[in-house]
This record gives C-alpha cells, structure tokens and sequence, in this order.
C-alpha cells in the first residue's frame, strides 16, 4: 500500500466535499440569495430554502457520497474493513 496515495486520495475527497458544502451553505444561504430569491418553487424563495433546508440535503448527501467513494478508495488502497 501507498500511503501517500490513499491520503491524497483521502485529502482530495474532503476538501471537494468541504468546498461544495461551503459553497452550497454560504454561497446559495448568503452571497447568492438575492439572486436566487427571483425563483420560486411551490411558493417558497429559491434562496430562503436553501439557507433553512436545501443546504442540509446537500450536506446529508456529501456524507452519503463520501461513505461511498472512500468505501472504493479503502478497497483501492487494500485498507477496507470487513
């Protein structure tokens, strides 16, 4: 096993998840709302569902995404569990 590979590999991954939460969270909660406030979906503010709910959904499915892809790259690098 390489580990430098696998924690650069590892490192990778968080900071693509950590980059995508920030954006998500602060970006489309913070910098981009006015903008996203001219769309609505049933009736809520684009902008205001992301700053209350939407930015939890993404956050929940970069946990989903990040078990998964460091699954494959634990196997990738023969460190996975049993």
């Amino acid at each position: 096993m390489d580990r430098s590979s696998y924690w650069r590999a590892n490192l990778r991954l968080v900071v693509v998840c950590l980059v995508i939460w920030f954006l998500v969270s602060f970006g489309c909660g913070v910098l981009f709302v006015d903008q996203l406030n001219r769309i609505e979906v049933a009736g809520v503010k684009l902008g205001f569902w992301f700053a209350q709910q939407g930015s939890i959904y993404v956050f929940l499915s970069l946990i989903v995404y990040y078990v998964r892809r460091m699954s494959r790259i634990d196997r990738e690098h023969g460190v996975e569990e049993d």
